[in-house]
Parts: C-alpha cells; sequence; structure tokens
C-alpha cells in the first residue's frame, strides 16, 4: 500500500534530484510495410509509423500531468530498415531516412531510431547499401538514429563489418563538422545489440517483437547519489542495500508510466529499462554517484570496482520492482551526458583506457567519446573491434558511439546542446592499427558461445 511517506519521498526525488522517466519508446514492427516499390513501401511506412504514434506525445504529457513525473523524451523505434529495404528494386535507402523524419515530424517525437543493419555474421541484401548510406542519412536529418550490430558472442565479430564502420563513423563526422559533428553522437557500433532498447541512439524493434509495443527507459542518478550520501560510515554491503531499494522505487515508477501508456494507447506494454542515464544537469550523474562511494575523482583505482557493485544493485532491486526487465538495464558512462565524466575526463583522470575497463562491468559501452578530428578510420574501427570483444567474451551487449571531432584536437570541446551536452576530446593512442584492421575475416566466437 502506498503511504504519504512514499508520496512525498517520490516528490522530493523529483523535485531535488533529477529523477525522471527518461523515455517513452515505442517500437513499431514495419515488416508488413516491405514492398518492391520503394515509394509504396515509404508511403506504407510513414502511414503506419503516424497512425501508431499519432498519439504517443500527447499520451506522454498527458501522464506527467497526471502523475507529476518528468517523461523527458517521447520516441519510436522500428525494424531495421536494411531488413525493410532490402526488398525495394531502387537502392536508396537514404529514401527511408526521410519518411522517418517526416514521420518524426509529423508525431512530434524527439527521436526514432532503427535506421540500422545486424551484420553480426555477415551482409545480407539490403546491409552494404544502408551501411554506406548512413553519413548522408544522418546528414540530411535530424531526429533519426542508426545503429549497427558487428558481432555476438554466438557468432563472434564479423571484421570487415568493424572495417568499414571505421570509415563510415569518420565520414559522418567529416560531412556535418559544420554542426560540431553531430552525424556520429547519432551512431552506435553494438555487439550483442537487443531488440527492446528503448535508449537511442541504439534503438530498434527486433523481428521477434510484437507488432507494436511500449518500452520505458528509466533515470535517477540524482537519487541513488542522494541515497548513498545519507551513509557516509556504511560498509560496502549496507551500500550495496541502499542502491537495491532505491532503484526498486525508481523502477516501479517505470513500470506504473509504462503501464498507464499501454492502457491509453492500447498497445502492449513491453519492457522497463532500468539503466541510470545520465545528463549534463548538476546532480544527475553516474560519475557524482562512484565519487559518493569514495572515490576522489572517477577515473582513479578502484572506479571499475565501484561501478561493478552499482550496476549489480541497480539491476537486482529493478528486477524485483517488475517482471518485464528488458533493454539495456544497468549503469551508462557517457562521456558528454554526464557532468562528472566530463570533470573527470577535463582533468586528465578519466581516459580512453579506463572507460573500456568500466565498459566490462557496466550496461553498455563507450558512449560519446570525443576523439582528435585527424584519427585515422582503422584507429576507430580497432576501438570498436576491442569494446565487441569484451561484449563477446562476456556475454553482454556493448557499444562503441565515437565522435571525430573534425578540426580539433585534443582537450578542445565539442558543443551538441540538449542531452547530449558536451565533450572534451580525449587523448587515443598513436601507434597504428591498419594491417590488423586491414585483414578482415570474422573473429572467432569464444569457446563458450558452444552451449544448447
Amino acid at each position: 500500500m502506498i503511504n504519504a511517506y512514499d508520496i512525498l519521498e517520490t516528490i522530493r526525488m523529483i523535485q531535488d534530484e533529477c529523477l525522471d522517466i527518461r523515455t517513452i519508446t515505442m517500437g513499431i514492427s514495419l515488416l508488413d510495410c516491405i514492398d518492391s516499390d520503394i515509394d509504396k513501401a515509404c508511403d506504407k511506412v510513414y502511414e503506419k509509423i503516424t497512425r501508431k504514434a499519432q498519439n504517443l506525445v500527447s499520451t506522454g504529457e498527458h501522464i506527467e500531468k497526471e502523475y507529476g513525473i518528468p517523461i523527458i523524451h517521447k520516441r519510436i523505434s522500428v525494424t531495421p530498415i536494411a531488413i525493410v529495404s532490402a526488398a525495394c528494386q531502387t537502392k536508396d535507402p537514404v529514401r527511408f531516412a526521410l519518411t522517418l523524419q517526416k514521420a518524426a515530424d509529423a508525431c512530434g517525437v524527439n527521436f526514432i531510431g532503427g535506421y540500422s543493419a545486424l551484420v553480426q555474421k555477415g551482409f545480407s541484401a539490403g546491409d552494404l547499401d544502408l551501411i554506406n548510406s548512413i553519413p548522408e542519412a544522418l546528414s540530411r536529418t535530424s531526429n533519426i538514429c542508426s545503429s549497427v550490430n558487428v558481432g555476438s558472442t554466438r557468432t563472434g565479430i564479423n571484421m570487415d563489418a568493424v572495417a568499414l564502420m571505421g570509415k563510415i563513423v569518420k565520414k559522418s563526422a567529416e560531412i556535418t563538422a559544420d554542426r560540431d559533428c553531430i552525424g556520429p553522437a547519432k551512431l552506435v557500433v553494438f555487439c550483442n545489440a537487443v531488440e527492446d532498447n528503448p535508449f537511442m541512439a541504439g534503438a530498434f524493434h527486433g523481428v521477434g517483437e510484437p507488432d507494436c509495443a511500449i518500452n520505458v527507459g528509466v533515470s535517477g542518478p540524482g537519487v541513488v547519489r542522494a541515497a548513498v550520501a545519507k551513509y557516509p560510515d556504511a560498509n560496502i554491503s549496507e551500500i550495496a542495500d541502499v542502491i537495491k531499494k532505491t532503484a526498486f522505487k525508481i523502477t516501479r515508477m517505470g513500470q506504473l508510466v509504462g503501464s498507464r501508456a499501454s492502457e491509453m494507447l492500447d498497445i502492449p506494454f513491453g519492457i522497463v529499462d532500468l539503466s541510470l542515464a545520465p545528463t549534463p544537469a548538476v546532480g544527475d550523474s553516474v560519475a557524482h554517484i562512484l565519487e559518493e562511494l569514495g572515490l576522489e575523482t572517477c577515473g582513479t583505482h578502484g572506479t571499475t570496482a565501484a561501478l561493478a557493485l552499482l550496476n549489480d544493485a541497480v539491476k537486482k532491486g529493478g528486477v524485483m520492482a517488475s517482471s518485464h526487465i528488458g533493454g539495456l538495464s544497468g549503469a551508462f558512462i557517457p562521456v558528454s551526458e554526464d557532468a562528472g565524466m566530463i570533470n573527470a575526463a577535463r582533468a586528465g583522470v578519466l581516459q580512453l583506457d579506463k572507460l573500456e575497463a568500466m565498459t566490462a562491468v557496466c550496461s553498455v559501452g563507450l558512449d560519446m567519446i570525443c576523439v582528435p578530428g585527424d584519427i585515422e578510420p582503422s584507429t576507430i574501427s580497432a576501438i570498436i573491434a576491442d569494446e565487441a570483444c569484451i561484449g563477446m567474451v562476456n556475454n553482454k551487449t556493448t557499444a562503441v558511439r565515437l565522435i571525430p571531432a573534425i578540426g580539433k584536437k585534443e582537450g578542445d570541446m565539442l558543443e551538441f546542446g540538449g542531452l547530449l551536452g558536451s565533450g572534451p576530446v580525449m587523448s587515443i593512442h598513436k601507434g597504428s592499427s591498419e594491417k590488423f584492421i586491414s585483414r578482415g575475416g570474422r573473429l572467432p566466437a569464444p569457446m563458450h558461445s558452444v552451449k544448447n
């Protein structure tokens, strides 16, 4: 039963500790929109998205008023467009990107994810056309997000795709250099991508999902930090319990919002993704939670252990609050979107190698990291390969979202605005990876992939 204390506590979390629902994301299958005629296919895509999502934004706004809970973004994810466009006789996937943008404008959503390809074991029809079109598609649209899955624990890593994505990321930065290289900020390279992720830029609606579903992404780094701050002398076990109880409350709020949105829209409720998603706002930082645990600065020795504690406790608390946990679920560590991470990176304490180590225990990967604009595509590919291997071997989702800062060098800043924030250009290793990346082929799956 909800009592007065619980109500007041939730109000305090929202007002003082940056608690919010980060996103309500409607997943929409476009499999029934496939057509050999690209004009007909695009018309079907637009019609279905605008029909299914016409009330998504107004529903989110109604729930905000009804419960007093901020819902930051309303988003849509769709079937990977490489699948939809494969049947078209005219090979012009950018047409689909422009259609998605038109639908986003009509529905009033913040982002549409799903300009995507799944190539973990090789390229099928439509994949190469879509991947090569990503820079143009992201340059010509403002609300479209793209992702490519290059590996999995079961299949290994498609190193040909890894090599290609290094070039795609660099080109995407170059053609949006006049807009602070915003292109690759909307592009994620995955290993073990999931089908029900509500968070951008990696959201797409998997082929195993229902025709339409509502997925909710919660947030609350500020709430967790405030909870930890109340117990300055607690031991690690006690702190873990504090975080679990806090994660439970946050997730229950997400469950409430998702269920209500499902009821109002008459669309099945999918999952709650209980990832701690930071923002550039003061008091809404995962890095600051780690520092509250006892680290002087995020990135110093002990950071990986502290993050492992946080991630584990968040998941354990969340799974008790909802029977439908999915997506990525854990702690995000995007540099440009987290005020504490930005400060640590600018101070030189948090570096790329440490971030890579942290991704072995957190929910995603190397996220929103600005690198020098003269970086070689093969170096981008090598960073992707390293991160994909962490995901493959550890049977977890990992991702890379790098932004080559064209015309800028280490120590400079890129400004994106909004939830994407701003990021310092971080240093990279100088040694070349060109020969290794140019070998191509498929990096074999680990031994534990053979399990049945």
